[in-house]
């Protein structure tokens, strides 16, 4: 399971992985029971490494929030997403001090929170998540020796 696959659906709790394409649409799974349905153009899909959360200075995507909570509990779970709103702002603040706090909310955390907590459930392996600087350093290098 790779995290370019995992997607949100809007309506629809928890997190999916894209298993084919069909004709109209796709097939999807939940990542924790694995139960498998389709999906069309109608239903509002999010790819989270699409997703970003914005700072004073840029917007950082949203793998590499994951990779750096993965890093600060090892790659275990954390607070539950329904924890006191303190604890919540508090550890967000932790791994990304220089989130917007005006275009932030504290239910776009809780939904990082969540979605995290499902990952590590579902066993993705943070570490094969390549920050995004790291991908252009690769493609300049590549370029170079060319």
């Amino acid at each position: 399971m790779t995290l370019e696959k995992i997607i949100s659906i809007a309506g629809k709790p928890g997190l999916y992985e894209i298993i084919a394409q069909s004709k109209g649409g796709f097939i999807v799974g939940n990542i924790v029971d694995k139960k498998r349905f389709p999906i069309n153009a109608a239903h509002n899909v999010s790819a989270l490494n699409d997703i970003a959360i914005y700072s004073y200075t840029e917007e950082i995507p949203l793998r590499n929030i994951f990779k750096d909570l993965a890093e600060k509990f090892d790659g275990k779970s954390t607070v539950s997403h329904k924890a006191d709103e303190k604890e919540i702002v508090t550890l967000f603040r932790e791994v990304l001090p220089e989130y917007d706090e005006e275009r932030v909310y504290v239910s776009n955390i809780r939904k990082v929170i969540q979605w995290y907590n499902l990952l590590v459930s579902a066993g993705l392996d943070f570490s094969s998540i390549n920050n995004e600087e790291e991908e252009v350093e690769t493609e300049e290098t590549a370029s170079e020796e060319n």
